[in-house]
């Protein structure tokens, strides 16, 4: 079976938990889409990447999400959430999907 790459894995959390939060108006629920898929993605890294690149890549996976909210303000929300999730897609996959 062919495994999903961490890009995916990373960008479809922060895109799902974003529309889930927004279509749901439950951000708990947008929330616990984003912290599975970084669970999964971070358990992913791990085993590609090695400790020191999962630790890296999780940092920017949580920093992602954290600074879309300012940039939401300057491009609005969905290009906000598609330009960070983009950034973590194109960093997972030059620290842990390629090695692969």
């Amino acid at each position: 079976m062919a495994k999903v790459p961490t890009a995916v894995v990373a960008a479809g959390g922060l895109v799902g938990g974003y529309g889930v939060a927004r279509w749901t108006r439950k951000r708990p629920l947008g929330g616990v889409a984003l912290a599975a898929a970084g669970a999964v993605a971070a358990r992913q890294w791990q085993r590609q990447a090695g400790t020191a690149g999962a630790v890296a890549l999780t940092g920017l996976y949580a920093a992602a999400f954290a600074g879309s909210h300012p940039l939401a303000k300057r491009l609005g929300a969905w290009p906000s959430v598609f330009a960070v999730s983009g950034a973590v897609a194109l960093a997972s996959y030059v620290v842990a999907d390629r090695r692969a």
